[in-house]
């Protein structure tokens, strides 16, 4: 397969997972992909918003560019985090692909209810999930046309 051109800048990744098994497991695959990026993590709700919206100690953090969030997470839950960043007018329009273990129907429907961009079942095999970073990159990358970055930072919340 050729490679792909490689953006200009690194796409910044914001991981929300609680797992530190999946949070390293994750970031080597994305260290795998053809489309050069930084993997940010965050093991709560609240260290989540608070990267999202650029505030406290995450005052110097990237916009993201993409969201993976899986959706059991200790205190706030990863859907109560999906339906803030969906009514957040600073936030809403980055790409959130839910990311999780779960395939039950009722979290997948509520999941697009809440208006997640998509929604992967974590491959349990390392190489089908070095495949899925590798095309999620590809896909959320190269394909979609995502907005422009920000050149001045959000408001603090």
């Amino acid at each position: 397969m050729p490679r792909l051109d490689r953006p200009a800048r690194p796409m910044q990744i914001l991981l929300i997972e609680d797992n530190p098994a999946d949070v390293e497991l994750t970031r080597q695959c994305f260290r795998e992909s053809r489309i050069t990026n930084e993997v940010h993590a965050a093991t709560d709700g609240d260290t989540a918003l608070a990267f999202l919206r650029r505030s406290g100690p995450f005052a110097a953090a990237p916009r993201p560019d993409l969201v993976l969030l899986d959706l059991n997470l200790p205190g706030i839950d990863g859907r109560e985090i999906l339906a803030t960043i969906k009514r957040d007018p600073d936030l809403q329009t980055i790409p959130v692909v839910v990311l999780t273990t779960s395939d039950a129907d009722d979290d997948i429907r509520e999941a697009y209810r809440l208006q997640a961009n998509s929604y992967l079942r974590k491959p349990v095999d390392l190489d089908e999930f070095i495949e899925l970073a590798d095309a999620v990159c590809t896909y959320w990358f190269r394909y979609v046309q995502l907005p422009p970055p920000e050149r001045a930072s959000l408001s603090n919340h």
